[in-house]
């Protein structure tokens, strides 16, 4: 049975997780159907055409990880895992079909607060049929150990219609070697081995003072914080992408500085509803990074790092919190996602297996002091989408939440739509709907001072 070792993020992932942080992605895929049995149709393709998938038979194993001189900082000991084929795979415990419902993020809350059994393919597709007949949901569920972003998306597609995709470039595949012969090679490679190993010393100094000047003077809010109840809320928002354009072609920028805005105006409106007040409040929020390309990356493995910024939350102007929010993320790309205190992910690179194993519990808890919310896009393919011949017509994404952490944002653009996938701890955050409604009174007040 072949396995594939972790990468060292991936690894982490899958260490940080506890029963009430489970560290799995998903996506609610919202699809029309045109009739009542559509949703148990959908369950039957799913389940039939996951057997046929690769990447989605592959379970996570504890392995010993040993010497790979290829890779430094990789050095082989005990608490490493693998991914390798599921000897015992049955899709039907992976593909769920639930009763009829009215409230589609309901029940996805519910199921986001479950951790995926450890023991097999860590992913699951819950199918849930409108009460309404004329729609259905799709809850994607998969361990960030097993998909970033891309990979998760890439996964959920392989089991939807068949559609017309470029294909992935080839890449090379190098020939295994013997341990003799990466002895031998060794003294060759050692200089540049050693101008890495002092560059990667100096990227790790740089990214651990950038995360300690980041925790000083930090203006946060306790409701972005939670005593961690296990338990977890959903809520949906679908902008119409031609107004976030409007805005950004009159203020200039990016489409994301104004969806990270719409973040910080929607918070903002939202402390202060709720009464916890707004003025002086700038919670760091870390935007993931992707370092990874489509077409040409290993299929399998985490590539990431992240820009970190403090959201304008406490700034009344609206066309100052996107400047705000443009002016730093200007900032970040300018310095690249390879330093600062958003690269913390790279740093798993240079941590032992047994590290990670050990540590994981400690730095999951340590991720409060990094940051205050994740703000993350995902990114989705402009060709529609189907299940069973029904469109896909919206897709709510969802991120793990980090412990302390009461609230994480998701944003994905689709077809003509910005979707706004919204996680708290629902103990914490009783009043999701509130906030949902708040990014949409954003996107409005943004709309009346940038387009007369």
């Amino acid at each position: 049975m072949t396995s594939d070792p972790l990468a060292p993020l991936d690894l982490a992932f899958w260490n940080i997780e506890s029963g009430r942080h489970p560290m799995h992605l998903g996506a609610l895929g919202v699809f029309s159907a045109h009739s009542p049995t559509a949703g148990a149709h959908a369950a039957d393709l799913l389940a039939a055409r996951a057997a046929a998938v690769p990447g989605l038979r592959m379970r996570i194993r504890d392995v010993w990880q040993p010497l790979d001189l290829r890779r430094p900082g990789r050095l082989g000991s005990f608490g490493g895992a693998a991914r390798e084929p599921d000897p015992d795979f049955d899709p039907l415990n992976h593909v769920r079909l639930h009763a009829p419902t009215g409230d589609f993020h309901a029940v996805a809350g519910r199921l986001m607060e479950r951790p995926l059994e450890r023991c097999r393919a860590p992913w699951e597709a819950h199918v849930m049929p409108g009460e309404d007949g004329v729609s259905f949901a799709v809850l994607f569920k998969f361990h960030h150990a097993l998909a970033d972003g891309l990979r998760a998306l890439t996964l959920a597609a392989a089991v939807l219609d068949p559609m017309d995709m470029p294909e992935r470039r080839p890449r090379p595949v190098e020939p295994p070697r013997g341990l003799l012969a990466e002895l031998r090679g060794l003294p060759g490679r050692l200089p540049g081995l050693l101008r890495g190993t002092l560059s990667d010393v100096g990227r790790a100094l740089d990214i651990g003072a950038s995360v300690a000047l980041s925790t000083l003077g930090v203006a946060s809010s306790a409701a972005l914080a939670s005593g961690s109840s296990g338990t977890r809320c959903t809520a949906g928002v679908d902008l119409d992408i031609d107004d976030v354009h409007r805005v950004r072609k009159a203020v200039g920028g990016t489409v994301n500085d104004v969806l990270i805005a719409v973040v910080a105006g929607a918070l903002r409106r939202w402390l202060d509803e709720r009464g916890d007040g707004s003025e002086g409040v700038a919670p760091r929020a870390l935007i993931p990074v992707s370092r990874r390309r489509p077409r040409t990356a290993h299929p399998q493995g985490n590539r990431l790092s992240g820009y970190l910024i403090r959201l304008p939350v406490g700034d009344p102007d609206p066309l100052a919190r996107l400047a705000r929010v443009r002016t730093a993320m200007d900032r970040n790309k300018d310095a690249g996602p390879n330093r600062g205190a958003g690269a913390v992910a790279l740093l798993a690179d240079h941590v032992p297996a047994l590290g990670h194993r050990l540590g994981g519990p400690l730095v999951g808890q340590a991720a409060r002091l990094w940051f205050d919310i994740l703000v993350t896009s995902v990114p989705l393919p402009g060709l529609g989408l189907r299940l069973g011949g029904h469109p896909l017509t919206a897709v709510y994404p969802f991120a793990p939440l980090a412990p302390g952490q009461s609230l994480a944002v998701a944003i994905s653009t689709y077809r003509g739509h910005v979707h706004y996938g919204l996680v708290a701890d629902a103990e914490a955050v009783p009043d999701l709907d509130r906030l949902a409604r708040a990014v949409t009174a954003e996107l409005e007040m943004l709309l009346a001072v940038c387009v007369p």
